[in-house]
């Protein structure tokens, strides 16, 4: 049989107030998959890290000649999988092009009609990337691929009854394909947390959240699916061996759902003598940590660790579907804090239904909270979440004006909240100055920032969310 070549590409460039570019984890674990089962030659293209065109991401693809091509992306650059599988097509008429990322897993069959892919996937990518090749090979169709959006010879957009399969055993799967990538470039690249220039790696330890917050994504499912603790050392020992990584970022949406698993975890770590330093940039469900969870996690090494508030309101918790125990928080960041553990958080403004005194209410919680930095961004509603069914329901007119392309989350594609843009720009600019003007923070965000020396590099994007927040408007309520 002949041997595939498969090119998969990260789509997406870095902005200047959005300059991340963590290891492609979707993509490497989908290759690392993938050559268990076909006999392969591939290639991995991450556009955030080496901050390409559109163009030249193109002539690599036409450059490799593949054979299958899949390009993954996030929604605020989604434009650009037009003219990228156009590109493809024109030069290799047979390939086989596909789709996925978080984006295929929101706009769902709407992907293909501006593209010339023949296929695209909603969730995650192994099982159904597998089923999609060996359909391929065979010479047959995609109809047999459960919740699979494709093409049809006729050019009919079709897409498949049923639910995409999903990995049950995450243990049972191959350590990503960190081979395939320039593991050291990224450490010179500014990662999830505000520390460049540090020897990491990133990993994926579990999928799936079983909550139901309106504003959430869905790639994973809402069913926790997890890594067993022992298993996770093991490939952080790799990592160690391998790459002289002293580094470790967890980007898990809800890392110690299961406490027993965490402190599994740090007692493994101990056990073997593994000393790296760990970062929870995603966030965890703070009103979960308890205090033997807390000290767990410092034991193995915990620094940095992202606390997701979204609302300091319980009527809005209550709407939200979130339903976060907002003085567990509190507590939660107080305790990490007390550690020395830099902790940051994250904030939304602008709910449906969400009054001013509300988001007042978000932004005093935040501002007397031992948080050393917090972001306010903007609720968005993206498609086939439940705030985008919500906003389609009771405020139609206003997503007729939502774009994504090109937002960076210090753009505000809509306001679907019921106070006027200028309200909300206010209270987006004084949550900045309120929050980092508290008295006694900026002393401790110096004394406890990880890599103080650096503190300059990220003063103006401090003073450009206190001036500007997140939009040109006038500050005026």
């Amino acid at each position: 049989m002949k041997r595939l070549k498969l090119f998969l590409a990260n789509v997406g460039r870095r902005h200047a107030l959005y300059p991340l570019a963590t290891p492609p984890m979707g993509i490497m674990s989908l290759a690392a998959y993938l050559r268990t089962k076909f006999d392969l030659e591939i290639r991995l293209v991450n556009q955030r890290a080496d901050n390409i065109s559109y163009e030249e991401l193109a002539k690599q693809v036409v450059d490799f000649a593949p054979d299958v091509v899949g390009f993954g992306t996030l929604t605020p650059f989604g434009y650009a999988l037009g003219p990228l599988t156009r590109a493809v097509r024109d030069a290799f008429p047979e390939a086989l092009i596909l789709l996925g990322g978080p984006h295929s897993s929101s706009f769902r069959a709407k992907i293909l009609e501006d593209t010339a892919a023949d296929a695209a996937v909603a969730g995650e990518g192994e099982l159904s990337f597998e089923r999609i090749l060996e359909a391929h090979l065979g010479g047959s169709d995609f109809s047999g691929i459960p919740g699979l959006m494709w093409r049809s010879k006729e050019g009919e957009i079709l897409t498949n009854p049923g639910t995409p399969p999903v990995v049950t055993d995450l243990d049972s799967l191959p350590l990503p394909a960190y081979d395939l990538i320039d593991v050291k470039a990224y450490w010179k690249l500014q990662s999830m947390p505000p520390v460049p220039r540090r020897k990491y790696i990133s990993l994926l330890s579990s999928r799936g959240c079983p909550y139901q917050c309106m504003w959430c994504h869905d790639v994973f499912g809402k069913s926790f699916r997890a890594r067993s603790a022992e298993r996770i050392v093991d490939e952080i020992e790799y990592y160690v061996k391998t790459y002289g990584v002293n580094d470790v970022e967890f980007l898990d949406d809800i890392f110690n759902l299961e406490p027993r698993r965490v402190i599994t975890f740090a007692e493994e770590m101990h056990r073997r003598n593994i000393r790296v330093k760990i970062a929870f940039p995603n966030g965890v469900r703070s009103d979960l940590l308890a205090e033997d969870t807390i000290d767990a996690l410092v034991s193995a090494g915990t620094y940095f660790c992202s606390f997701a508030l979204e609302s300091g309101s319980p009527r809005v918790q209550t709407f939200s579907g979130k339903r976060l125990n907002i003085p567990r928080f509190l507590k939660s960041v107080e305790l990490m804090a007390a550690r020395r553990v830099f902790c940051n958080g994250f904030m939304m403004l602008g709910f449906p239904t969400e009054t001013e005194a509300e988001m007042q209410e978000t932004i005093n919680v935040a501002s007397n909270s031992m948080l050393h930095t917090a972001s306010f961004f903007t609720v968005t509603p993206f498609p086939n979440t439940q705030i985008h069914a919500y906003v389609r329901e009771h405020h139609p007119e206003k997503l007729e004006k939502l774009s994504f392309w090109d937002m960076d989350f210090c753009r505000i594609p809509v306001n679907v909240s019921d106070v006027t843009d200028e309200t909300l720009f206010y209270y987006q600019r004084k949550a900045q100055r309120q929050f980092f003007l508290q008295p006694g923070r900026m002393f401790r965000l110096v004394r406890d920032f990880p890599q103080p020396h650096l503190l300059p590099l990220y003063v103006p994007i401090f003073i450009s969310r206190m001036v500007k927040g997140f939009s040109r408007k006038t500050d005026t309520p």
